[in-house]
């Protein structure tokens, strides 16, 4: 019998969403995605220890003061998960800015060459990787100059359609839209229980995804932060699918059938009008949205807490 994540293969490019190397080579992903989070809890597991020995290593041999030291190490420490990840998928991996530079255009630009430039070093080519930028007005302006510089981007932390519309103007190549985060928003706010047939997070996607393919967009739609494999399974077809090893494990243990949910085709003929994108419009829209604009800002903290946990792990082996 087929399983459902071989029958979903055939239909969207299925990315892991995971820091942790054994779950990549068992489910066998086209591409990987990492953000702090995943990376703080993969750097406390032993068998990672000499990738953390050798950020340290690195740190220390060029950092100019200690402060200096830690800040590289981390730097170091993701590239060299990314390095691992980059030899077992086919594909891209995505390694994240950091999260309190989400409204700092040029920082965000430095730091994403700094990436680059320490993969290229290792003998990881550009075209293997993607660097994550939350989708906040300055994040996707850094998105539009790096695109340009051949170092592409996957805007994350994507809660609504004017970020997505605004990403892809801006030429990203990647976007993840958070399906979870949003369905976490609405029954918190409304008290209500949702399902297959009304899960907003799905329905974001399905609005967004049939924007881009009305209006002719390249850039990709990926899923991301699902609650359930349902929410998957309806979105069978979108483009990239990042997910978790846990439920990269249901879908593989589930043999039954898989329909197709979305279709270039069916999504041209959609009935949809475009939308202003100058900043004008992308900041009364998100400021509209409460629940795009909670969730952005939510994110975004919890990358950054995450970001200083890493941190301090990595100040811990100095």
């Amino acid at each position: 019998m087929v399983s459902k994540l071989d029958q979903l293969k055939n239909y969207s490019v299925v990315v892991a969403d995971t820091g942790d190397i054994e779950s990549i080579k068992a489910f066998a992903p086209t591409d990987c995605t990492t953000n702090p989070t995943l990376v703080y809890k993969a750097s406390g597991l032993p068998q990672y220890r000499p990738l953390v020995d050798d950020a340290v290593a690195w740190g220390r041999k060029m950092g100019k003061d200690s402060d200096e030291a830690v800040d590289l190490a981390v730097e170091k420490l993701a590239v060299n998960f990314g390095k691992e990840l980059a030899a077992i998928v086919p594909g891209r991996v995505s390694t994240e800015v950091d999260a309190d530079l989400s409204f700092n255009t040029d920082g965000t630009i430095a730091k994403a060459r700094r990436l680059i430039k320490l993969y290229e070093d290792d003998g990881v080519g550009r075209n293997r990787i993607l660097i994550k930028v939350g989708a906040t007005w300055e994040g996707i302006r850094a998105a539009e100059v790096l695109e340009k510089e051949g170092i592409n981007c996957n805007l994350t932390l994507v809660f609504s359609l004017v970020q997505a519309v605004a990403c892809a103007e801006a030429g990203a190549f990647l976007i993840s839209p958070f399906v979870g985060r949003i369905l976490d928003w609405y029954k918190q706010s409304t008290g209500k229980n949702y399902g297959p047939d009304n899960d907003p997070g799905v329905e974001s996607v399905h609005q967004i995804y049939s924007y881009f393919k009305k209006f002719g967009y390249d850039t990709v739609v990926m899923g991301a932060s699902f609650r359930g494999a349902y929410e998957i399974e309806r979105l069978a077809g979108c483009d990239r699918l990042t997910i978790s090893p846990a439920l990269l494990k249901e879908l593989a243990d589930d043999t039954g059938v898989l329909a197709r949910a979305l279709s270039p085709d069916t999504a041209a003929k959609s009935d949809i009008e475009r939308i202003p994108t100058d900043e004008n419009a992308f900041r009364w829209q998100m400021n509209e949205d409460e629940m795009a604009t909670a969730k952005l800002s939510e994110g975004i903290r919890l990358f950054h807490r995450d970001t200083v946990k890493l941190r301090e792990l990595v100040a811990k082996a100095f």
